[in-house]
């Protein structure tokens, strides 16, 4: 069994993870085999993530220093595991779970919480199509670009079929 120091150098972990990135996937592991665990943990690893298990007592604790994460509260019963992740990958858990869920039927997504808003276990395959922030501000770029590029476009055209009509009358005249 744990002691209080350990069990609070975990919260104090926690806290500081949750402080750096700000959003966390939760999954039911229970009914899984050991093989299963490993390949999901290696599919995370393989990414750059974490899929870990922890007491939902201590996860509580956390999310309660850190604040913003009081949709995840109800969720924090039976087995968990936990992905915790920044802005800037916001879809990769989803996408990996979404792929073991093809061929396996567990873990149960139970739920995310990205920027302060609850995503529930219906939610898995939304979650897997959220674009970056980097990728939505190009998307934006692309569009306020879009029609500057179309006004200098006509604008060339014109100008090229004028030039093409006038070449054409003087060619008619000699």
């Amino acid at each position: 069994m744990a002691t209080k120091e350990q069990k609070q150098d975990v919260v104090d972990e926690l806290s500081e993870v949750m402080k750096n990135v700000g959003s966390v996937y939760m999954a039911n592991y229970q009914g899984m085999t050991v093989a299963e665990i490993n390949k999901l943990r290696g599919d995370f690893r393989k990414s750059g993530l974490a899929f870990k298990v922890y007491k939902n007592t201590l996860v509580k604790r956390a999310m309660e220093r850190k604040g913003g994460f009081e949709s995840a509260y109800p969720q924090l019963i039976e087995p968990t595991a936990y992905v915790f992740v920044g802005e800037e990958r916001l879809a990769e858990p989803a996408k990996i779970l979404k792929a073991f869920l093809k061929d396996n039927k567990r873990p149960a997504f139970k739920g995310a919480i990205i920027e302060g808003s609850f995503y529930g276990p219906d939610q898995l395959d939304a979650l897997a199509e959220l674009k970056t922030k980097n990728d939505v501000i190009g998307d934006i770029m692309g569009l306020l670009l879009s029609p500057m590029s179309n006004v200098l476009s006509a604008i060339q055209a014109q100008g090229s079929n004028i030039v093409g009509a006038i070449k054409t009358i003087a060619d008619k005249k000699q």
